[in-house]
């Protein structure tokens, strides 16, 4: 199944250098392929992957070990972000 992943802000320096200028990467998973592995796959640390959206919906914490991602959706994730 194919999904797009998706980056932003201080994260994309675990993307790919081809994908760092789209912040985006195509996927091929296996079926049945959780949010969670693709976390683990990115090495990306926990304390940086803060918002995770499935297709601009919400994915708490503690369902991203049993939300398993679908063909055609994208997964997107951001660090946390402090501004002013």
């Amino acid at each position: 199944m194919k999904v797009t992943f998706k980056l932003f802000a201080t994260l994309q320096d675990y993307l790919p250098s081809e994908a760092k200028k789209t912040n985006a990467l195509a996927l091929d998973l296996a079926e049945e392929t959780t949010v969670a592995q693709i976390i683990e796959r990115f090495s990306l640390p926990q304390k940086l992957v803060h918002l995770v959206l499935v297709d601009g919906t919400y994915v708490a914490p503690a369902e991203r070990a049993g939300r398993l991602l679908r063909d055609g959706e994208t997964l997107a994730i951001w660090p946390p972000v402090a501004g002013g």
